[in-house]
């Protein structure tokens, strides 16, 4: 069914899955604007973080792989916002809702469970989607980074991103206590994506023993496809494997979050 009657008073009222997910939405942006240090580590952290690598980037050795400082920047920028902005804010936010007992009480309405978990998710989704926008247009007056040449992979680099992040940080939750310890449980993935997926260092800087073992990393797939799309230099094998290692992740992340997520308090 794709709506639920809701008896009134007044007659019957009926809702949908997506005003259900959209009014959560509302409440949870609400929320998070009032936790003023998740807000700014989501919102300006992603931003502020390229101006610092601006120096680094210039001075690698770029020649001969194809790639300029401004397409090693942009796909790096976005891979911030997605770890901060995304990943990084759903993991607190989670945790917070969970331990407030703000998921149980929803549990026990007209809510779904994948309403609740994407109505939470869609304001921090939202924000990371306006800073690849924003970062999109100051790299082009900037740094004179164009078009991207295949737009399409940068579409499917960033749809599977907005699934899969949220659906990690979910699981990521699961793992912790308290706010708090939500932050530390969400440093290792956040250190490891930044090292060795490709947002600090390309993968064609990388020893040839280590590069095939970033590629599986969840955040690996993301940057090629975003990278290649900008640069219009991805093979259809390298095309291939991201897509697949992308749409991997996707459905281990989404099982994990069927068969761990927590909705109770962890006490």
């Amino acid at each position: 069914m794709n709506g639920t009657a809701v008896t009134t008073g007044a007659g019957t009222a009926r809702t949908t899955a997506a005003g259900r997910t959209r009014a959560l939405a509302r409440a949870e942006l609400t929320l998070l604007g009032r936790s003023r240090a998740t807000l700014a580590a989501a919102v300006f952290v992603p931003l502020v973080m390229p101006l610092t690598l601006r120096s680094a980037v210039a001075s690698m050795h770029l020649k001969g792989t194809g790639l300029t400082v401004g397409s090693v920047l942009l796909p790096s920028s976005f891979g911030f916002a997605l770890l901060f902005a995304v990943y990084g804010s759903l993991v607190s936010v989670y945790t917070a809702r969970r331990e407030e007992l703000v998921l149980k009480r929803l549990r026990t309405g007209e809510l779904r469970d994948l309403e609740i978990l994407a109505g939470a998710a869609l304001p921090s989704v939202a924000i990371g989607l306006a800073q690849c926008l924003i970062l999109t247009v100051a790299y082009r007056a900037t740094l004179g980074v164009g078009m991207p040449a295949r737009p399409e992979l940068v579409l499917l680099g960033l749809l599977s991103a907005f699934v899969t992040w949220p659906a990690l940080a979910a699981v990521t939750a699961s793992l912790s206590r308290s706010v708090e310890g939500a932050q530390v449980a969400a440093t290792p993935l956040t250190l490891v994506s930044l090292v060795a997926s490709g947002a600090l260092i390309p993968l064609e800087l990388l020893p040839d023993g280590v590069a095939p073992f970033c590629e599986l990393l969840p955040l690996t797939p993301v940057i090629t496809l975003i990278r290649g799309g900008w640069t219009g230099h991805l093979s259809a094998h390298d095309t291939v494997g991201a897509l697949v290692t992308a749409v991997a992740w996707t459905v281990i992340a989404v099982f994990a979050v069927r068969r761990w997520f927590r909705w109770e308090p962890r006490r």
